[in-house]
C-alpha cells in the first residue's frame, strides 16, 4: 500500500475514534429526556440504515448476502448492544477495562484468519496500548480486572466481538465497505430488538413516560447521520489497515472520552488518565511498524 493510502486508512480509523469518543455526549442528553440508551441506539441505527438503503443501494445493488457478511453485521451489532446493556447494569469503569482487553483479542483471531504475525516492535506496541487503557481505567479499589458478575462477562464479551468484527471486515475485503456498513446497521437494529426485554426496569419506566418532542427526532437524525458517515469511512480504515494496527488507533478513543468528558461533563482528569493517554497516543504512532515483514 502506498503511503498515502496508509495516511488515509489511518486517519479514517482515527475519525471513528474521535467521533466513539464524542459520541456518547448526545445519548446521554436523550437519556437524560427520558429515551434509554438501547432505544436511543436502535432508533439511531434504524435512521442510519434507512438512509444508507435510500443513499447507496444503487452501489450494493448486485451483491448478495454472504456468510461472512452475515458474521459481520451480527458481531458487530452484539458488540454494540453488547456495550451498552453492560454499561447500563455494570460498574462502568470494570467494564470499560474489561472490553478494552480487545487488543489481545486481536492479535488471536488476526494470527488465526488473516495469518498476520507481529514482530517484536508489534508485542511491544499492544502492551504499550494495553497498559495506557489500564493506566486510564485501573482502580484499585474495584478490584482486579477478572469479570466478577454477567454485566462484566458481557462488557468482556463485547470486547471480544469487537475484536473478531474488526478482523473480519478486513478479512473480506473483496465486499464494498457500503454494503458491510449497512449490515452492521440492521444488526444492531434487529439484535436491539430483541435485546429490549433485558432492560433495566428503570430504564423501561423511564422510556415509556417520554413523549418525543422535535428537537428529539433531530438529534436522533443527526446520529443517524453521523453514524452512516463514520460507518463508511471506518470501513474504509478496517479494509486497508491490518487488524493489529486498527485496534491499537481504536484505542485512542478513551483519550477522546476522557477529553471530551472533561470538557462537555466537567469530570476531571487526573495525572493518571494524562498518563495512560500519552502511552495510548504513543502506541499509536508507532501501529504502523507491527506486522512481520
Amino acid at each position: 500500500m502506498a503511503g498515502r493510502d496508509k495516511t488515509v486508512a489511518m486517519l479514517s480509523l482515527l475519525s471513528g475514534a474521535v467521533v466513539w469518543g464524542i459520541i456518547w455526549y448526545p445519548y446521554r442528553m436523550l437519556e437524560h429526556a427520558g429515551l434509554s440508551g438501547l432505544r436511543a441506539s436502535i432508533l439511531s441505527y434504524l435512521i442510519a440504515l434507512v438512509l444508507g438503503l435510500l443513499l447507496l443501494r444503487k452501489r450494493v445493488g448486485r451483491e448478495r448476502p454472504t456468510w461472512i457478511l452475515l458474521l459481520i453485521g451480527l458481531c458487530a451489532a452484539a458488540c454494540n448492544l453488547g456495550y451498552v446493556l453492560a454499561m447500563l447494569h455494570g460498574e462502568v469503569m470494570r467494564v470499560l477495562l474489561l472490553f478494552y482487553l480487545a487488543p489481545l483479542w486481536t492479535v488471536l483471531w488476526s494470527r488465526l484468519l488473516l495469518k498476520e504475525q507481529l514482530n517484536g516492535t508489534g508485542m511491544a506496541v499492544i502492551a504499550l496500548s494495553l497498559s495506557g487503557a489500564v493506566t486510564m481505567l485501573w482502580r484499585p479499589e474495584l478490584g482486579a480486572p477478572w469479570p466478577a458478575n454477567a454485566a462484566e462477562w458481557l462488557g468482556m464479551a463485547a470486547g471480544f466481538l469487537f475484536a473478531l468484527s474488526n478482523v473480519l471486515v478486513r478479512q473480506a475485503s473483496h465486499l464494498s465497505i457500503e454494503i458491510k456498513s449497512l449490515a452492521v446497521f440492521a444488526g444492531v437494529v434487529l439484535l436491539g430488538l430483541l435485546a429490549q426485554p433485558f432492560e433495566p426496569a428503570t430504564a423501561v419506566m423511564l422510556t415509556g413516560k417520554f413523549q418525543m418532542q422535535g428537537e428529539h427526532w433531530l438529534l436522533l437524525a443527526l446520529l443517524g447521520v453521523i453514524l452512516l458517515v463514520i460507518n463508511l469511512v471506518v470501513q474504509h480504515g478496517l479494509t486497508h489497515t491490518s487488524a493489529n494496527q486498527a485496534i491499537v488507533i481504536f484505542l485512542f478513543e478513551l483519550v477522546v472520552a476522557a477529553l471530551s468528558s472533561w470538557l462537555l461533563a466537567g469530570e476531571t482528569m487526573g495525572v493518571q488518565e494524562w498518563l495512560g493517554g500519552t502511552m495510548i497516543i504513543a502506541a499509536s504512532l508507532f501501529s504502523g511498524k507491527m506486522e512481520k515483514v
